[in-house]
């Protein structure tokens, strides 16, 4: 767990993990976005055969994180599941009776369609909107970020990626971790999702994430 950065806003430090999220030491909590678990159920339902390693591989890698970090909290910005409530549903439902010290918090996204009591018996605490702390603002779509100097806001939902052109017409695309003035998008957390190609601005911050590490491009 070296290969992060380190990245302060509004006199907090935040490290941002090559496992496509950050940890919010100021006030011991993992914050991550778009985990989408049961999308690889999903599918299968659909007659797709994806593989479940890929969700278990998820849950073991959010596991990891919990463990190193030992988090007082587990904050969500949106999109934990993906769908209706399938098989892998139940497997989360085990493993977080693991983590039951942990509080678990989630600010509902587009994809989060369950029930609300299922979130409940689960063991989250829910957020329908958005969830503020001292002047952060957790969010999951940020459609008109509230430009405050006061108020710096965090959200998930577009699954954020560069694409770096090499020689020979090659390209790489990248999840990354982007920062304007006022707002940052976090990485989508989940391997099985798709990702969006930004084009960051004049003073915006860019972390790509490549081979395990976290690697500042702008």
């Amino acid at each position: 767990m070296t290969d992060y950065i380190v990245h302060n806003i509004n006199y907090n430090t935040f490290l941002l993990l090559p496992q496509k999220c950050l940890f919010w030491e100021n006030q011991k909590t993992l914050v991550l976005a778009d985990l989408h678990f049961g999308k690889t159920g999903h599918f299968r339902k659909n007659g797709i055969g994806v593989p479940q390693s890929i969700f278990k591989e998820d849950m073991q890698r959010l596991l990891s994180l919990i463990q190193y970090f030992k988090p007082q909290n587990v904050l969500i910005i949106g999109d934990l599941f993906h769908s209706d409530a399938n098989k892998e549903h139940v497997f989360f439902v085990r493993w977080r009776k693991d983590i039951a010290r942990v509080n678990v918090q989630l600010v509902l996204g587009n994809h989060d369609v369950l029930d609300t009591q299922w979130y409940k018996g689960a063991g989250i605490d829910l957020f329908e909107e958005k969830f503020t702390l001292n002047n952060f603002c957790f969010i999951h779509d940020i459609v008109k970020p509230e430009l405050s100097g006061d108020v710096y806001t965090f959200c998930g939902h577009l699954h954020p990626a560069v694409k770096i052109t090499g020689q020979g017409k090659q390209s790489l695309r990248l999840p990354c971790f982007y920062f304007s003035e006022h707002y940052a998008v976090l990485p989508a957390f989940g391997n099985f999702t798709g990702t969006y190609i930004i084009h960051p601005r004049k003073g915006d911050a860019v972390f790509v994430i490549a081979e395990k590490k976290v690697i500042q491009i702008k």
